[in-house]
């Protein structure tokens, strides 16, 4: 009888071993090498279609370009008179580090008086364009003061005296 219990007793941990060994197995299946790495690229913003650029040369319409490229992400802030399409790629080398801007893309369709595309430019991070698309403004070549850097300037351009009537 001590013969048949030890028995069952290996047979039993000889089937949850082989069973936990296929399970095992089974579940590496399931983790592809996409999933093990950690690092990603997002983009964001409006993907360039090279042949919806084709169809609109210089001399096309605003709604020519609307219906090639779609709704811009930004227009000009003074008659719309050009419009953005912004895209960026970011590296991210582990969930939890801050993305790295790797690609920024701008183009822009500039329009003349008439609604007609007049030049379209592509920008890129290389170039060095200064845009600030969130407050639309482009900055200046002048020099920021502070409040008292103003009002210490403003003092000194003060006239030194009261003026006089001619009595």
């Amino acid at each position: 009888m001590l013969q048949r219990i030890f028995k069952g007793a290996r047979t039993r941990e000889v089937l949850l071993v082989g069973t936990t060994i296929l399970f095992s197995a089974s579940l590496t299946g399931c983790n592809t090498a996409a999933s093990l790495n950690p690092a990603e690229t997002l983009t964001q913003g409006y993907v360039l279609d090279e042949q919806a650029l084709d169809s609109i040369p210089v001399g096309s319409s605003r709604e020519q370009v609307l219906l090639s490229l779609g709704t811009p992400s930004t227009t000009a802030t003074f008659d719309n008179e050009v419009l953005y399409y912004i895209s960026e790629k970011r590296y991210r080398p582990a969930q939890f580090l801050q993305p790295k801007t790797i690609e920024r893309r701008i183009l822009a369709v500039y329009f003349d008086a008439d609604g007609k595309v007049s030049q379209i430019a592509n920008y890129g991070l290389q170039d060095g364009k200064v845009f600030d698309f969130i407050s639309r403004t482009t900055p200046t070549g002048g020099k920021d003061q502070t409040f008292l850097g103003q009002l210490l300037a403003g003092a000194g351009k003060a006239p030194v005296g009261l003026p006089t009537t001619g009595r």
